[in-house]
């Protein structure tokens, strides 16, 4: 069952994206602490993943879709 529509998706892919690749690109005194990269890649990898399988388990535990009807 999808549960994320389009433009959520697209706003996931992005953001999800820079969390990923931050911890690697931006200088590393903003990621002086060990697990705010972990919790930044974690965090990435799992907007990606929900925007690339259409599928949120938060909204489906809320019973909540931006899944348009149509």
């Amino acid at each position: 069952m999808h549960n994320v529509g389009t433009p959520d998706r697209i706003i996931r892919l992005i953001v999800g994206a820079v969390l990923t690749l931050a911890p690697f690109v931006l200088p590393l005194e903003l990621w002086a602490a060990g697990w705010t990269i972990w919790a930044s890649v974690i965090i990435g990898l799992a907007l990606v993943a929900t925007a690339v399988f259409s599928f949120c388990p938060i909204y489906a535990v809320l019973r909540l879709s931006t899944k348009s009807k149509a």
